[in-house]
């Protein structure tokens, strides 16, 4: 294939059910396309900042937790990856999500992005709309969005 249609894909990732799915139908698209495929965690700075208030441990403690699960996030979908012969790359930004999301996608020129319909956000998601939404209105490129099995 000379000129795939989706050469660079992005996959942001949760660690939930619905972003681990996307992963993998990211991966069965990447290999079809032999598509570079980009795993992005994004530490939500409002969910620290919740959490600092409620923990007691400082903020920086909080910070590399959530840096460190986010890594962990990375790494389950590249094992996923490897099953499907496709090399990724990783990125972990902090942030407001949909924004790095979107912003990251435009840096990099990305043809796709491949995400989860519902992540690990909690009640919070009802009051300030879905990330997933709001990726689809700002994404310089279309976004497919995976509805969880369960």
């Amino acid at each position: 294939m000379s000129n795939p249609l989706f050469g660079r894909l992005l996959v942001p990732t949760d660690g939930s059910k619905d972003s681990v799915e996307a992963g993998e139908l990211a991966f069965r698209i990447a290999q079809e396309q032999r598509a570079q495929v980009t795993v992005l965690h994004v530490v939500d700075l409002d969910l620290l900042e919740q959490t600092v208030g409620f923990s007691e441990k400082t903020r920086s403690e909080v910070r590399e937790r959530m840096r460190r699960e986010g890594e962990n996030y990375i790494r389950h979908l590249e094992k996923i990856a490897q099953r499907y012969e496709v090399e990724v790359r990783e990125a972990i930004r902090e942030g407001d999500p949909h924004k790095e999301i979107v912003d990251l996608a435009d840096e990099k020129g990305v043809d796709l992005i491949v995400m989860g319909h519902a992540g690990r956000r909690g009640p919070r998601r009802k009051i300030v709309g879905s990330v997933a939404e709001r990726v689809i209105r700002f994404a310089p490129c279309p976004v497919l969005v995976c509805k969880g099995q369960g």
